[in-house]
């Protein structure tokens, strides 16, 4: 049986390194407008902000299938 999520076995600390690799931080937080990509941001505090926040991850997760699946 074939797993039909595209993110299966992609952790969020990939989604969110690939994302910042590809726009940075500045880009990232003109298309999501969430703290923890404008003010001082990194990928720990992205990624324990993101675990907490089920709507943001879902705006991240959208945003890495759109440029990256």
């Amino acid at each position: 049986m074939h797993n039909q999520d595209p993110l299966h076995g992609i952790t969020l600390k990939t989604i969110v390194t690939e994302l910042e690799a590809h726009f940075g931080w500045k880009e990232l937080a003109k298309r999501i407008d969430i703290n923890c990509f404008k003010s001082d941001p990194s990928i720990n505090s992205s990624l324990k902000f993101l675990r907490k926040t089920p709507w943001a991850r879902q705006k991240v997760e959208r945003l890495y299938l759109k440029f990256f699946a």
